[in-house]
């Protein structure tokens, strides 16, 4: 678990990797947005602390970058120019804390340790939905069809109906997909894809 530190302030940056090492936590710092889309490891675990205002991409311009590109990681932006409308507008745009400049170090460790457990959470979520797309990977259109049809929770009579086929030609499908998806059950298929909100 690592906290990354994005801000063109470098006594900021070098305060907070301090403040951050003293309680055992690894941090890195970037100057800028671009550096940190440019060196970060997307898929380890971690928590971001934004300035909102930099040159080139600012820090909501970067957080809709890392939500565009499905990045979980929890962010907390810091400002010394914050009001409640630029509070608002963070939180809104998916960020899970905001703090002020200059920032209360206990609030900040506080804050940061109880998002990396966020981190955690959001980072195994996202390896899971992935897992289970993997699994998805192989059924053909006709498939998904019926899959659809078994996630509304139609039964295979009701399914044949709506797809033009025959009850047995419609549970082929239905064991074709526990087969090819190894699913111990299409009710644990339907599952996963429904608590890990897989798009097919």
């Amino acid at each position: 678990m690592v906290v990354h530190i994005v801000d063109d302030d470098e006594d900021l940056r070098r305060s907070l990797v301090f403040l951050l090492e003293s309680i055992g936590l690894q941090a890195l710092t970037y100057p800028d947005a671009a550096s940190f889309l440019d060196e970060h490891d997307p898929e380890e675990p971690a928590v971001l602390i934004v300035d909102v205002r930099m040159p080139a991409m600012n820090g909501f311009q970067l957080l809709e970058r890392l939500l565009a590109d499905g990045y979980p990681a929890p962010v907390v932006f810091c400002s010394a120019h914050g009001d409640i409308a630029m509070s608002v507008r963070a939180l809104r745009g998916g960020a899970v804390h905001f703090l002020e400049k200059p920032y209360d170090p206990q609030q900040m460790i506080d804050v940061v340790q109880e998002n990396l457990v966020e981190a955690e959470q959001r980072f195994a979520a996202r390896r899971s939905r992935r897992e289970v797309a993997v699994r998805l990977e192989p059924l053909t259109p006709r498939e998904r069809d019926v899959l659809r049809l078994v996630i509304d929770g139609l039964p295979s009579q009701l399914i044949a109906r709506e797809l033009g086929m025959s009850v047995k030609t419609v549970d082929v499908h239905r064991a074709r997909i526990k087969a090819k998806t190894e699913a111990d059950s299409l009710g644990a298929l339907v599952r996963d894809v429904l608590q890990h909100h897989v798009p097919f």
